[in-house]
């Protein structure tokens, strides 16, 4: 080897350990999860699972490069609130918050701390951003649907079961995002030849008392709108709207899989994925307030043929052509 060349090689090789050394020292980056539902409930698990695998694809991995803490809040507001003092505490680069619920409080706790939002559908009503296209301050994320998809699931509701004249919308008036879609339901029925009624669960005795006093007079539907205490007791929703025989309509289609009638609304993994995204642009130096907020771009009709069928609704052709996802 000529002495220019060998020279040449032992630069190249002590640069090595140098450029590891530097990968190594690159310090670890700590991101907070604030969930408000429950740990348990396989459909969030699911959500996780998908934000976590899209963050190693874009080269981020608990454990190595990054850690996560999870905090959960189990729909209930005042645990909300403290998990998210205990994140906040802790000073991640970047925290991840669903729903309103947990927002609302991280708002209140950090002005620095950037925020990556999933699941809620009035951001700018909610006061989380000053506009969706320049958010401003340390909050962004990713809205699930416009209010006037929560009408479209009474038009759905009332195309599958056509002889309802009125439905009870169960919502939860702690998030002020949820009053919106009532008011959105609220105008689209009358249109729809429905009268609807609204009413509050903050916990599963609510929603088992609202659905034994729907059940009390024939005729009649119901309306669940997405939020941590629906979403969190969908099964027992599911039962009881089962057992008396009341078509009911949902946002997600989870509700759909483990047996709801039918579901019109976005897919929150699409959400989660997106986040993901977020969370490695600002890790990479992007602020918040720069990053628009972004709305869906398609929703999905489900409808499930065995609910139907215990119902004694027939489901048209046209209709189950419509349909996204179809569960006999």
């Amino acid at each position: 080897m000529k002495r220019r060349e060998f020279i040449a090689a032992l630069g190249s090789a002590a640069a090595w350990p140098l450029a590891a050394r530097a990968q190594q020292n690159e310090p670890t980056r700590r991101l907070g999860v604030l969930m408000a539902s429950t740990e348990n409930d396989s459909e969030v698990r699911n959500d996780v699972a998908a934000f976590t695998q899209k963050l190693r694809d874009l080269g981020w991995k608990d454990g190595e490069n990054i850690h996560i803490d999870y905090r959960w809040g189990a729909a209930d507001p005042a645990r909300i609130r403290s998990e998210a003092a205990e994140l906040v505490a802790l000073k991640p680069d970047v925290i991840v918050a669903e729903t309103a619920l947990t927002v609302a409080p991280l708002r209140q706790m950090t002005s620095t701390i950037p925020i990556v939002f999933v699941r809620i559908s009035d951001p700018l009503g909610g006061g989380f951003v000053a506009s969706l296209a320049k958010p401003g301050g340390n909050i962004t994320g990713f809205a699930s649907f416009e209010f006037s998809v929560t009408g479209k699931m009474v038009e759905v509701l009332k195309q599958i079961a056509p002889t309802i004249d009125r439905v009870t919308v169960i919502y939860h008036a702690v998030q002020k995002p949820q009053a919106g879609m009532w008011q959105a339901i609220e105008k689209a029925a009358p249109s729809l030849g429905v009268q609807a009624s609204v009413a509050n669960a903050d916990n599963a005795a609510d929603i088992t008392h609202i659905i034994d006093n729907a059940a009390r007079n024939p005729g009649g539907g119901l309306v669940v709108l997405p939020n941590p205490v629906t979403d969190s007791n969908r099964g027992q929703i599911i039962a009881l709207a089962a057992q008396h025989r009341i078509p009911a309509a949902y946002m997600y289609s989870f509700f759909v899989k483990d047996g709801g009638l039918v579901s019109y609304g976005s897919d929150p993994v699409v959400e989660y994925r997106e986040a993901a995204t977020y969370v490695d642009r600002i890790f990479k130096g992007a602020k918040p307030g720069d990053l628009p907020v972004q709305q869906p771009t398609q929703y999905e009709l489900a409808i499930n043929l065995k609910a139907a069928k215990a119902l004694g609704l027939t489901i048209s052709r046209n209709f189950l052509l419509l349909a996204d996802e179809v569960i006999e």
